[in-house]
Protein backbone atom coordinates (compact mmCIF):
# COMPACT_ATOMS: atom_id res chain seq x y z
CA UNK A 1 0.00 0.00 0.00
CA UNK A 2 1.60 3.47 -1.13
CA UNK A 3 2.13 6.26 1.33
CA UNK A 4 2.15 10.37 0.37
CA UNK A 5 5.36 12.44 1.63
CA UNK A 6 4.80 16.57 0.36
CA UNK A 7 8.15 17.95 0.33
CA UNK A 8 9.50 21.48 -0.40
CA UNK A 9 12.92 22.26 -0.83
CA UNK A 10 13.73 25.37 -3.38
CA UNK A 11 12.59 24.85 -6.64
CA UNK A 12 9.64 22.13 -7.39
CA UNK A 13 11.05 20.89 -11.15
CA UNK A 14 14.49 20.37 -8.94
CA UNK A 15 12.96 18.23 -6.58
CA UNK A 16 10.71 16.57 -9.22
CA UNK A 17 13.57 16.09 -11.40
CA UNK A 18 15.88 14.03 -8.49
CA UNK A 19 13.46 12.28 -6.07
CA UNK A 20 11.24 10.45 -9.33
CA UNK A 21 14.53 8.45 -10.20
CA UNK A 22 14.09 6.49 -6.89
CA UNK A 23 13.02 3.18 -6.91
CA UNK A 24 9.81 3.12 -4.56
CA UNK A 25 8.76 6.57 -6.08
CA UNK A 26 5.20 5.57 -7.88
CA UNK A 27 4.25 9.32 -8.51
CA UNK A 28 5.24 12.64 -7.98
CA UNK A 29 3.53 15.77 -8.74
CA UNK A 30 4.92 19.24 -8.45
CA UNK A 31 2.09 21.49 -6.41
CA UNK A 32 1.37 24.29 -3.92
CA UNK A 33 0.94 23.96 -0.30
CA UNK A 34 1.19 25.93 3.21
CA UNK A 35 -0.60 29.23 1.81
CA UNK A 36 -3.88 31.13 2.32
CA UNK A 37 -4.73 31.58 -1.23
CA UNK A 38 -7.49 28.89 -2.62
CA UNK A 39 -6.46 27.65 -6.25
CA UNK A 40 -3.13 29.12 -6.48
CA UNK A 41 -1.50 29.95 -9.48
CA UNK A 42 2.58 29.84 -10.52
CA UNK A 43 2.41 33.73 -10.80
CA UNK A 44 0.72 34.04 -7.83
CA UNK A 45 2.89 31.60 -5.82
CA UNK A 46 5.59 33.35 -7.01
CA UNK A 47 5.06 36.77 -6.22
CA UNK A 48 5.53 35.50 -2.97
CA UNK A 49 2.27 36.67 -1.29
CA UNK A 50 0.20 34.06 -1.16
CA UNK A 51 2.17 31.97 1.49
CA UNK A 52 2.44 28.76 -0.52
CA UNK A 53 5.36 26.89 -1.05
CA UNK A 54 6.52 25.16 -4.35
CA UNK A 55 6.68 21.36 -3.23
CA UNK A 56 6.47 17.96 -4.80
CA UNK A 57 4.06 15.62 -3.55
CA UNK A 58 4.94 12.15 -3.46
CA UNK A 59 3.22 8.36 -3.77
CA UNK A 60 6.05 6.15 -2.76
CA UNK A 61 5.75 2.48 -1.99
CA UNK A 62 7.60 1.86 1.90
CA UNK A 63 7.97 -1.70 0.71
CA UNK A 64 10.52 -0.38 -1.44
CA UNK A 65 11.84 3.00 0.13
CA UNK A 66 10.95 3.90 3.27
CA UNK A 67 9.72 7.86 4.51
CA UNK A 68 13.36 8.08 6.29
CA UNK A 69 15.00 7.19 3.12
CA UNK A 70 13.14 9.32 1.07
CA UNK A 71 13.99 12.31 3.84
CA UNK A 72 17.59 11.82 3.20
CA UNK A 73 17.41 12.12 -0.46
CA UNK A 74 15.68 15.54 0.10
CA UNK A 75 18.26 16.30 2.40
CA UNK A 76 20.59 15.62 -0.09
CA UNK A 77 19.41 17.76 -2.88
CA UNK A 78 18.87 20.95 -0.83
CA UNK A 79 20.30 23.02 1.70
CA UNK A 80 18.15 22.97 4.87
CA UNK A 81 20.17 25.10 6.45
CA UNK A 82 18.98 28.83 4.40
CA UNK A 83 15.56 30.38 5.39
CA UNK A 84 13.47 31.12 2.09
CA UNK A 85 15.95 30.71 -0.03
CA UNK A 86 18.17 27.83 -2.65
CA UNK A 87 20.56 29.46 -4.40
CA UNK A 88 19.73 32.32 -6.09
CA UNK A 89 15.70 31.67 -5.92
CA UNK A 90 14.47 33.70 -2.57
CA UNK A 91 11.40 33.99 -1.15
CA UNK A 92 9.18 32.17 0.94
CA UNK A 93 7.76 29.98 -1.61
CA UNK A 94 11.43 28.23 -1.75
CA UNK A 95 11.63 27.47 2.23
CA UNK A 96 12.17 23.92 3.07
CA UNK A 97 9.14 22.00 4.61
CA UNK A 98 8.09 18.95 5.27
CA UNK A 99 4.59 17.81 5.81
CA UNK A 100 3.82 15.25 7.45
CA UNK A 101 0.45 12.93 6.40
CA UNK A 102 0.67 11.27 9.77
CA UNK A 103 2.29 11.07 13.60
CA UNK A 104 4.96 8.60 12.39
CA UNK A 105 5.78 10.54 9.90
CA UNK A 106 5.90 13.92 11.91
CA UNK A 107 8.10 11.72 14.39
CA UNK A 108 10.27 10.53 11.70
CA UNK A 109 11.21 13.41 9.82
CA UNK A 110 12.06 15.27 13.20
CA UNK A 111 14.00 12.92 14.52
CA UNK A 112 16.02 13.04 11.07
CA UNK A 113 16.29 16.77 11.78
CA UNK A 114 18.03 15.90 15.13
CA UNK A 115 20.28 13.33 13.76
CA UNK A 116 21.70 15.24 11.21
CA UNK A 117 21.88 18.50 12.84
CA UNK A 118 23.66 16.63 15.36
CA UNK A 119 26.13 15.66 13.06
CA UNK A 120 26.79 18.60 11.88
CA UNK A 121 26.91 18.26 8.53
CA UNK A 122 26.26 21.73 8.19
CA UNK A 123 27.94 24.56 9.60
CA UNK A 124 24.58 26.25 9.96
CA UNK A 125 21.30 24.82 12.15
CA UNK A 126 18.80 23.13 9.61
CA UNK A 127 15.77 25.55 9.35
CA UNK A 128 13.34 22.88 7.92
CA UNK A 129 9.42 23.54 9.06
CA UNK A 130 7.81 20.36 9.65
CA UNK A 131 4.11 20.56 9.69
CA UNK A 132 1.06 18.66 8.86
CA UNK A 133 -0.13 18.19 5.74
CA UNK A 134 -2.24 21.32 4.46
CA UNK A 135 -4.27 21.03 1.02
CA UNK A 136 -2.60 20.34 -2.04
CA UNK A 137 -2.72 22.00 -4.70
CA UNK A 138 -1.26 20.52 -8.19
CA UNK A 139 1.13 22.81 -10.30
CA UNK A 140 -0.17 23.52 -13.98
CA UNK A 141 1.19 20.82 -16.48
CA UNK A 142 3.74 22.77 -18.04
CA UNK A 143 5.57 22.02 -14.52
CA UNK A 144 4.84 18.35 -14.52
CA UNK A 145 8.21 16.47 -15.52
CA UNK A 146 9.95 19.94 -16.36
CA UNK A 147 13.80 18.66 -16.87
CA UNK A 148 12.67 15.78 -19.33
CA UNK A 149 10.07 18.37 -20.97
CA UNK A 150 12.72 21.07 -21.29
CA UNK A 151 16.64 19.79 -20.84
CA UNK A 152 18.07 22.56 -22.73
CA UNK A 153 16.27 25.53 -21.04
CA UNK A 154 19.31 27.24 -18.92
CA UNK A 155 17.88 26.79 -15.69
CA UNK A 156 17.30 23.00 -16.38
CA UNK A 157 21.00 22.92 -17.30
CA UNK A 158 22.60 24.78 -14.72
CA UNK A 159 20.50 23.89 -11.43
CA UNK A 160 17.86 21.07 -11.90
CA UNK A 161 20.35 18.72 -14.05
CA UNK A 162 23.66 19.04 -11.69
CA UNK A 163 20.83 17.98 -8.21
CA UNK A 164 19.10 15.40 -10.41
CA UNK A 165 23.13 14.18 -10.78
CA UNK A 166 23.67 14.62 -7.29
CA UNK A 167 20.90 12.71 -6.23
CA UNK A 168 22.35 9.24 -8.90
CA UNK A 169 25.45 9.67 -7.51
CA UNK A 170 24.56 9.89 -3.46
CA UNK A 171 21.95 7.03 -4.22
CA UNK A 172 23.36 5.03 -6.87
CA UNK A 173 22.14 1.51 -5.27
CA UNK A 174 18.43 2.93 -4.88
CA UNK A 175 18.17 4.05 -8.46
CA UNK A 176 15.28 3.05 -11.20
CA UNK A 177 16.56 0.81 -13.63
CA UNK A 178 15.94 2.14 -16.96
Amino acid sequence: MSELATLGGGCFWCLEAALRQLRGVEEIISGYAGGSLENPDYRRVCDGDSGHAEVVQIRFDPAIIDYRSLLDAFFVIHDPTTRNRQGNDVGSQYRSVIFTHSAEQDRVARERIAELGAEGIWPDPIVTEVLPAPRFWPAEDYHQDYLAKNPFQGYCQAVVAPKAAKLRQAFAARLKED
